[in-house]
């Protein structure tokens, strides 16, 4: 990636580049802006193994083509946890607000799958792939 990112993926997004599922194209087009939260990551890894997908040299690939997975800091921690009172009721998971943080925390819009988070009010912008 060259300079600042300009994006940050949900878990289920990069899964759509992966997977070849609805939103691929959309992804793959972010991906020399983008970035992903390494809790996220670990959620993509997980997923693509369970999926019977080999994930070596997938790392490699995704930054080849500009990709940052940030760490997961202290301040994400934080901010993902006082996530929890106002996104509880759409069922987010600990890596959902883990992305949500990183969002903020970057001052990026999120681009996710998941149609819960369209709804919340968070202070990030969240972008639907489908």
């Amino acid at each position: 990636m060259n300079g600042r990112p300009g994006v940050v993926l949900d878990a289920s997004a990069l899964l759509a580049a992966v997977l070849g599922e609805p939103g691929e194209v959309a992804v793959r087009e972010a991906l020399p802006v983008a970035a992903i939260s390494s809790v996220n990551w670990s959620e993509v890894l997980q997923k693509t193994i369970a999926s019977g997908s080999p994930v070596e040299g997938l790392r490699d690939e995704f930054e080849r083509i500009g990709l940052v997975i940030q760490p997961f800091t202290a301040e994400d921690a934080a901010l993902a946890a006082s996530l929890w009172t106002r996104t509880r009721t759409a069922g987010l998971s600990l890596a959902d607000r883990a992305c949500l943080a990183l969002g903020a925390r970057l001052g990026l819009p999120v681009l996710t799958t998941d149609h819960p988070w369209a709804s919340l009010d968070v202070g990030v912008n969240v972008r639907l792939l489908r």
